[in-house]
């Protein structure tokens, strides 16, 4: 992952990256629920109805999209779109992730199927979906290289 955001030129978001989860909110649970396969949160949830670990991460770290909600004037839940710095480490944890769970099963497709397989089910701000399914396909047809590079020009386009 630090990898990732740094060949986007996201340094302090590389080494900063999801310190949450080294508190006892999360590193307990983590470590007790691990299956190497998929979130110990999915089992947490599983026992549970929901996951407490969760709540505190995505809470905490704006890489998620889970974390751009608000509430309108009428008081509906609403997403936010995105800011381009936090998309752009969404992209890049969302590869590390599906090279850790997916293991010597990984292909460059296998972070934009993940999504497709839950697109429908997400509660995602229109234009975060749109752009990110657009980077996923970017890194299933034309490889990592290329999804860094236009990630990478993307985040310095919009500061």
């Amino acid at each position: 992952m630090r990898k990732n955001c740094f060949k986007v030129g996201l340094i302090k978001q590389g080494l900063t990256h999801d310190l949450s989860k080294f508190s006892p909110s999360e590193f307990i649970p983590g470590a007790k629920f691990w299956q190497g396969t998929r979130s110990p949160q999915a089992r947490e949830r599983e026992l549970f109805g929901y996951s407490p670990a969760w709540l505190h991460h995505k809470g905490r770290n704006k890489h998620h999209f889970e974390y751009w909600t608000d509430v309108d004037k009428s008081g509906s839940i609403i997403p936010i779109d995105m800011p381009p710095k936090y998309f752009a480490e969404m992209v890049c944890d969302r590869v590390a992730a599906s090279k850790v769970y997916k293991g010597k099963n990984y292909t460059d497709a296998c972070p934009l199927e993940y999504f497709m397989g839950r697109k429908e089910n997400i509660f995602m701000h229109p234009e975060t979906a749109k752009r990110l399914e657009y980077f996923l396909k970017l890194l299933a047809d034309k490889g990592e290289k290329a999804l860094f590079s236009e990630l990478k020009d993307y985040v310095k386009k919009n500061k």
